[in-house]
């Protein structure tokens, strides 16, 4: 929250202009264009408008990045703007602008677990993606294999009857 947030606010508009004409980038502006045409029509209070298509390139960029802070002052975790963050991250983990941040005894903690045969689980409420990314980028490097991966729901279940707790579950709000 300290780090990646303020990265998409401060490298938004400069990820817009080096990528928007990648298939990627539109796919993301489209999306929160028609969320943003949600919000006009639902009357959502201070939603902000992405021109269409037709429109000056550094219009519809200008659009975009007031749209993104207006949703991220608000805390907003829609797809179209997860989606966004979620690619603006990946490049910057890529070019090595920000690495994953791990307290100083969790890596070799976690090594020493899985040497004892203990199955590790990560539970997180960020995407998939956006947990490889981070521990797949920090400086120890990349330790994705430590952990066991989630694979179905079922397994959920069962982590859950093994530590013994109640969950409710809820739909996740788009």
């Amino acid at each position: 929250q300290d780090i990646l947030f303020p990265y998409v606010a401060d490298n938004l508009q400069n990820y817009l202009e080096t990528h928007f004409d990648d298939d990627g980038c539109l796919c993301d502006i489209e999306s929160l264009r028609q969320l943003a045409k949600q919000d006009e029509e639902s009357k959502v209070i201070g939603a902000t408008r992405i021109s269409n298509t037709d429109a000056d390139k550094d219009v519809i960029i200008q659009d975009v990045v007031a749209n993104v802070k207006w949703q991220m002052s608000l805390n907003r975790k829609t797809t179209a703007l997860k989606q966004l963050q979620g690619h603006i991250w990946k490049e910057a983990y890529k070019l090595g602008e920000i690495k994953g941040e791990l307290f100083s005894d969790v890596v070799p903690v976690l090594h020493q677990l899985k040497e004892m045969g203990m199955k590790l689980y990560i539970y997180s409420s960020g995407s998939i993606e956006s947990q490889k990314l981070l521990f797949s980028h920090i400086p120890e490097g990349n330790i994705i294999d430590v952990a066991h991966r989630r694979r179905s729901p079922r397994e959920y279940q069962t982590i859950i009857l093994h530590i013994g707790i109640e969950i409710k579950l809820t739909p996740r709000p788009k």
